[in-house]
């Protein structure tokens, strides 16, 4: 009998103790992991590695905005493998309350055309630009971060070499035909730069972070180069449009605009810097 009570204690303590695990693992503090963040832009980017390239273009060759040619180190960053789209663009518009837009397309909102929701959307001005890429978590490229991404380090003539301009690598020196005149963003693979960046020639034009000025590369640093500290009256754009002749569509030629300068040939993408560069000007 005794020992029978004794096999029947020490069973008793056995479930007491089991139970006691259970409970202490069942009100155990559940530990959530770190969220991911969301991009709310969620964009195929490049990533542009960190080294030395070949800026500009030596005296006597493109205009003389491009001189001198120079070698520049960029920090690594990560850049928008296609140009901001009209579709980007209005969820952008959707989500925030910013202004659409102008249609160049016709009468009516933009929203209403049909079939060029992958189009690079045009008319935005830079302050718009900037909105956008702010919202996205990200920046607008410095005139040297575009033209790395352009122009890769070997000094070619054009993102995809040296090679002559065709309508095969890039939409350029054409007239105005309404929907059909630019083309969806990254149709056009023959004309892709190095790392793989599409549509840097011809199709839109692209607002860069950088004032502009015509001196600039003569004094400017050959590391990270944000642009004239002197605030000037122009930005910066890059990359010549559907409309612009061949000379512009080069990854050196630099142009120049406004704030408010909106045309149905100038649009943008985005960057983002992989070492904490956040600054915009």
């Amino acid at each position: 009998m005794t020992q029978c009570l004794r096999r029947s204690s020490t069973c008793w303590s056995t479930i007491v103790a089991m139970m006691a695990i259970v409970c202490t693992v069942a009100i155990a503090p559940v530990v959530a992991a770190p969220p991911v963040p969301k991009e709310v832009d969620p964009v195929p980017m490049v990533t542009i590695p960190a080294g030395e390239f070949l800026m500009g273009n030596s005296e006597g060759k493109g205009r003389a905005d491009e001189w001198p040619q120079r070698s520049v180190y960029l920090d690594e960053f990560a850049i928008d493998q296609v140009e901001v789209t009209n579709e980007r663009y209005l969820a952008f518009v959707a989500t925030t309350g910013h202004r659409s837009p102008p249609n160049p397309y016709g009468t009516g909102p933009l929203l209403s055309v049909k079939g060029i929701e992958q189009h690079p959307v045009v008319q935005a001005t830079w302050y718009d630009a900037k909105a956008y890429c702010s919202w996205a978590k990200k920046r607008l490229p410095t005139e040297a971060e575009w033209e790395k991404s352009a122009r890769g380090t070997d000094g070619r003539l054009f993102p995809w070499g040296n090679e002559p301009a065709a309508s095969k690598r890039a939409n350029f020196d054409h007239e105005w035909e309404e929907e059909k005149t630019l083309h969806p963003v990254g149709s056009l693979p023959d004309g892709d730069s190095p790392y793989g960046v599409k549509d840097l020639s011809g199709n839109a034009r692209e607002w860069v972070q950088d004032w502009y000025d015509a001196e600039y590369y003569q004094h400017a640093p050959d590391r990270n180069p944000q642009g004239p500290e002197i605030k000037g009256v122009v930005r910066s754009i890059r990359g010549g449009s559907w409309h612009s002749p061949v000379s512009d569509i080069t990854a050196t030629a630099r142009g120049r605009g406004g704030f408010a300068l909106q045309t149905h040939g100038t649009g943008f993408r985005c960057v983002r810097g992989l070492e904490g560069q956040t600054q915009q000007k």
